[in-house]
């Protein structure tokens, strides 16, 4: 398969790798992304798992409640400038309230609510013409809970990154502590039991790959290894696990402890990170894509 420049960056942007190491990464694994992410982080060279999430576009994002519903949205801008632009907060503000109120689940519905006399839709191309930049609705999502339990929500630096969570017993409080470790410390599931065996199998074979690279591990005992291997599997489990994170007030806490000693847990949560996922524009990449091919 060629390896084009466009896979190349795809990798990088996925991964922060080089571009030297991506393209090689890319050659041994055939031109696949899945297989070449892992392969990065086997040699070493990438912590895709911790970057793959990074910011890549610009915007904001907006999470709002009332009553038993909530809304998180995310509307992207060209630049970071129109992102901080009066005009583009209120447009961001009227989608969150015309989504909080709608049902919308797809982003054709979203785009197809009422919003100043017109539509989403019709307000963003306004936007767009008026601001000089392309505007765009990335994503929403509409979160419901129950009677008897709580939302949290959190927005860090303006809405660079929204969280919610919902909480059973405990209070508002301990809701709002929450949604900021989801929004600080960025966890994929709330606990280990929601784990597939097979993402669990996949990462212990990341650990085994990794320990095989390291020279310093080459001649020790096939027991010392497979405790070295059980530690990080652990720990790498750990990073993306709720309660079993840290508590972000207290270092020497775990979330588990926390939510134990105040009779709550978390029955759900979402996170938005502007960008997420997606490429941003770098001004530098033709010259380097000349010196990687």
């Amino acid at each position: 398969m060629q390896i084009t420049a466009s896979l190349v960056k795809e990798l990088r942007d996925k991964t922060g790798a080089g571009m030297m190491d991506c393209k090689k990464a890319l050659t041994e694994c055939e031109g696949d992304i899945a297989k070449a992410t892992d392969w990065l982080r086997e040699k070493g060279i990438s912590k895709a798992a911790k970057k793959s999430g990074r910011i890549a576009a610009e915007g904001l994002s907006r999470v709002k409640t009332n009553g038993n519903k909530a809304v998180l949205v995310e509307v992207n801008s060209e630049t970071d400038f129109v992102a901080k632009n009066e005009k583009f907060v209120a447009l961001l503000d009227g989608i969150t309230e015309a989504l909080l109120n709608s049902d919308a689940k797809t982003l054709d519905d979203a785009n197809a609510l009422a919003l100043n006399g017109s539509t989403v839709a019709a307000e963003i191309v306004n936007a767009t013409a008026t601001i000089g930049e392309k505007i765009s609705l990335r994503r929403f999502v509409l979160v419901e809970k129950n009677d008897d339990e709580t939302f949290g929500q959190y927005m860090h630096n303006g809405g660079s990154i929204s969280a919610l969570a919902v909480i059973k017993g405990g209070d508002a409080a301990v809701a709002k502590d929450m949604a900021m470790q989801v929004a600080s410390m960025n966890p994929q599931y709330i606990s280990r039991e929601q784990m597939d065996a097979d993402f669990i199998k996949h990462e212990e074979e990341i650990q085994w790959e990794i320990i095989k690279n390291d020279e310093s591990l080459a001649n020790k005992p096939e027991k010392v290894l497979q405790g070295i291997l059980n530690g990080r599997l652990s720990k790498s489990l750990q990073e993306i696990s709720l309660v079993d994170q840290v508590y972000f007030k207290d270092q020497d806490k775990k979330v588990g402890q926390f939510l134990k000693e105040n009779n709550a847990i978390v029955t759900n949560f979402v996170r938005y990170q502007v960008g997420e996922g997606m490429e941003k524009r770098e001004e530098n990449f033709a010259e380097e894509v000349a010196k990687a091919f």
